[in-house]
């Protein structure tokens, strides 16, 4: 039993730096890819029609559509998640910028989980309301992974500024 559990020791001591490696480019570039190409559909009818209830009902943003028309805001969103993705996908070269981006991220799944306490009929009404999710609970309460995946990327990029203002030694 002991020498299995030496062999996993150093297999895991020998492998874990490649897989957090993946682990670090699937998340970064992973959580790029969702925001980004959410944003792009934020500039299709549909997706602006499939929001608006949402930013309708939020006492933080419902504000913003007696500024600006259902497709007008929609767009503006669009254009910063796209932005958002850009400026995380940049954080081998300038890990600052990048970092920019991992606080919009987290601002952005911030404002989309305050969505589970703003809008009605995120429970399930037929199963007993909440904590039984609708669909569009469902679709709100996974943000939580992305919410921790921007945090992640926060840290690293974080990580790779002090690495890089650090002495050489």
């Amino acid at each position: 039993m002991s020498t299995r559990t030496d062999a996993l020791s150093v297999a895991c001591q020998n492998n874990a730096p490649a897989v957090r490696g993946l682990a670090n480019i699937l998340v970064r570039y992973g959580l790029a890819i969702v925001i980004g190409w959410i944003g792009i559909f934020k500039f299709c009818s549909y997706e602006a029609l499939n929001i608006q209830p949402l930013v309708a009902n939020s006492p933080f943003m419902g504000w913003l559509y007696s500024v600006f028309s259902v497709t007008t805001f929609s767009s503006i969103l669009g254009v910063v998640e796209i932005v958002t993705a850009v400026l995380l996908v940049v954080k081998p070269w300038y890990p600052r910028v990048s970092l920019a981006g991992s606080v919009l991220a987290i601002v952005l799944f911030v404002s989309t989980l305050s969505f589970v306490i703003t809008t009605p009929g995120v429970g399930e009404a037929s199963a007993g309301g909440f904590p039984f999710l609708s669909m569009t609970g469902q679709f709100l309460i996974k943000d939580i992974v992305l919410l921790g995946a921007s945090i992640f990327t926060l840290a690293d990029a974080m990580e790779a500024i002090a690495h890089r203002a650090a002495p050489p030694q």
